[in-house]
């Protein structure tokens, strides 16, 4: 069930994300059409005015649309396969409901308790949908009709037809079905929606009058979900629909820009709910304290490397509130630290509404002064002024707090590391740096990296994605790497629970998550042809073969591979295979996996000379074996102390059959990847 509700959650942010841009643009235009701040400039009769009428119409775009954008990009993230088609579906399907809705209501209004002649919009309970009058159900009654329809298509989709009814296979079909289930649905929701509307006004009325406690209460909330994902549940309703006011907080806020400019009355009284979307506070105020705390308390020899990593994820925060990026850098260190900045943003949000500031603050820098301070600034300079006071007051008091908790419990945060460097590049930097992203692609190259490390394209059963975080369903939960390797690879973190999987990627994950799909309709690999991924044969660091300390190996001459710096002294079997040959002085032994792929491993540099002298063999040729299963054994410490290099060489000696063969470098455990052949 959590997965389906991260699934859902995630889905939900990708209409989500269109709504920044309109509401910066609606702010904006709100702010040129204003003449008490541009004078004549403004008049409505004059070019200028009308220019920036024509830019605020579009603007209002996605805002009066909002369940039609919900409806159509739900099954984006929701549909399981062809998801185009289950988008077109699911508006034909939203519309026909509304359709049999607004006419069941044109009949029987009065009996389900409605009153049908009314006007659209206002306290009628009424809307109009794409021209159709029915129910106002906003953004949710959209998320229910779209879910119903992504169910239908992900069930009925494939359904085989008989030739002759070959027409309404696929899209059809499911249009069919869906045509079917709105019926009922329609007379559902006349029965029950008006009652829901009475339940949201009461809820309104409430919230209203919570005070600074519902606003603490609920900034808490929006903070401690986020590393579950669910905290999408709790802003939306506020912001998109209509649990805190008619429409939601951000079109209800921009909506009344111009009234508010010239009202005089304080914007607390005017429109108290605008303390539900606060939480910028925290993204702007609090990372700046937060990336002092780490920077301050990082060892004085890794202060300019931790310099390097904050600043620019800290400039994210802050210009455009998006925070994960720096929370996951302490999040799974210690989740504690995590409680705490939940509850600093809480008492932050309800200290900030005390003295008089709501609004829309939801985001970063950009949006608190193009649709806050610029438009009404010259009206509510005071307040805001006070808004920066208590920002300030906050970016110390995270400071002092994330600093004392850090020195007083040795937390390991950036820069306080007990290894001997501090490493930021991830793996995909350090391919790159070697002769490009597989692909020539960036994105790629991290959606290459993150289908290793979940146990590959067999192991993926879904995939979506909301802002920042690609979330999966995998089917072995045991063939995920740990958060190491996902690191290692770009990304900023890992959440898992159970077999929902949750990749922190960036502001780019839609870009990475179109590569990763294409991989996976490919079976991994970006040419469709097969993937063989050969496991470590022990543990240790994978480095590339070019780094070993042997020229015949280094420069490829023995074949391609990979070199492992061992912190073991047993070689085990990395696939399936059957042994070809094992050397009379057992330092090196062959084989041929069950994918054909033949292997030498070849354990340290002239160890040839010791004629088998520390080491033993488990295996002789011809000997079929497991993966996992023993091949040789040798003294580590007795070759050390001969002054022998023990770096294991991995060759595929057969690479002329391939196109590639790739090294998989960094640390690695025997169930990790150690050469790619393609």
């Amino acid at each position: 069930m959590m997965q389906k509700i991260q699934r859902f959650g995630g889905a939900m942010f990708t209409p989500v994300l269109l709504f920044a841009f309109a509401g910066i643009m609606a702010g904006i235009s709100t702010l040129c059409m204003n003449e008490q701040i541009l004078g004549d400039l403004a008049n409505p009769d004059g070019m200028w005015y009308k220019i920036w009428y024509v830019i605020s119409e579009g603007s209002w775009t996605v805002f009066r649309n909002m369940p039609l954008v919900f409806v159509i990009g739900l099954p984006v993230g929701l549909a399981k396969k062809q998801n185009a088609r289950a988008c077109l579906e699911a508006l034909v399907i939203y519309l026909t409901f509304n359709y049999f809705l607004s006419t069941i209501l044109s009949l029987w209004g009065p009996f389900f308790g409605v009153d049908f002649t009314q006007e659209v919009g206002n306290t009628s309970g009424l809307a109009s949908v794409a021209g159709i009058k029915t129910l106002d159900m906003g953004m949710i009654g959209a998320i229910i009709i779209a879910a119903i329809v992504v169910w239908i298509h992900n069930k009925f989709f494939d359904t085989q037809l008989p030739e002759f009814l070959g027409i309404f296979k696929g899209s059809t079909f499911v249009y069919i079905i869906g045509f079917f289930v709105m019926i009922p649905v329609a007379f559902l929701a006349a029965l029950v929606w008006p009652k829901i509307q009475m339940a949201i006004g009461s809820l309104q009325t409430f919230l209203a009058g919570s005070g600074a406690a519902g606003v603490g209460i609920y900034s808490f909330l929006n903070r401690i979900l986020i590393p579950a994902g669910l905290h999408h549940f709790i802003y939306s309703p506020f912001l998109y629909d209509n649990v805190a006011v008619n429409g939601g907080i951000v079109a209800y806020w921009t909506q009344h820009l111009g009234e508010f400019a010239s009202s005089g009355v304080p914007l607390k009284e005017l429109f108290p709910q605008g303390g539900f979307a606060l939480y910028g506070m925290e993204k702007i105020f609090g990372s700046i304290g937060i990336a002092l705390a780490f920077y301050a308390t990082a060892k004085k020899e890794r202060k300019k490397q931790v310099a390097g990593l904050l600043i620019p994820i800290t400039l994210t925060a802050v210009v455009a509130g998006v925070t994960e990026p720096l929370e996951f850098t302490f999040l799974f260190i210690c989740p504690p630290l995590f409680l705490l900045h939940s509850v600093l943003a809480g008492i932050m949000d309800m200290v900030t509404y005390m003295v008089g500031v709501v609004g829309n603050f939801s985001g970063g820098l950009i949006e608190f002064a193009a649709i806050n301070w610029i438009p009404l600034g010259h009206a509510y300079g005071g307040t805001y002024v006070k808004q920066i006071i208590v920002g300030l007051v906050f970016i110390a008091v995270y400071y002092f707090v994330f600093k004392t908790v850090i020195l007083k419990f040795d937390i390991k945060t950036p820069g306080r590391e007990d290894d001997e460097e501090v490493k930021f590049f991830s793996k995909a930097d350090y391919k790159e740096k070697k002769g490009g992203a597989k692909g020539g692609n960036a994105y790629f190259q991290r959606a290459s990296d993150f289908l290793d490390a979940l146990g590959g394209p067999e192991n993926i059963k879904d995939v979506t994605n909301c802002a920042t975080r690609l979330r999966l369903t995998v089917a072995d939960v045991s063939l995920v790497q740990d958060v190491s390797a996902f690191k290692a690879a770009g990304a900023h973190g890992l959440v898992t629970n159970g077999n929902a999987i949750q990749v922190i990627v960036g502001m780019d994950v839609a870009n990475v998550r179109d590569e990763f799909e294409a991989l996976l309709a490919k079976g991994g690999n970006a040419a469709g042809a097969a993937r063989i991924r050969i496991g470590c044969p022990v543990e240790g660091e994978v480095i590339p073969l070019e780094e070993m300390k042997d020229e015949g190996f280094a420069s490829g001459s023995m074949g391609p591979g990979a070199a492992v710096v061992p912190e073991a002294d047993t070689v085990y079997a990395p696939e399936d295979a059957e042994i070809a040959m094992v050397f009379d002085t057992k330092h090196a032994v062959g084989f041929v996996t069950k994918d054909g792929v033949e292997i030498l491993i070849h354990i340290g540099i002239d160890t040839v000379e010791l004629n088998g002298e520390g080491f033993t063999a488990y295996v002789k040729s011809g000997d079929k074996v497991k993966k996992g299963d023993k091949l040789v054994s040798f003294d580590k410490e007795m070759l050390t102390e001969k002054g022998y290099d023990t770096t294991i060489a991995v060759l595929v000696t057969n690479a002329d059959q391939y196109d590639k063969v790739l090294a998989i470098p960094g640390k690695a455990a025997l169930k990790d990847t150690c050469i790619e052949v393609q």
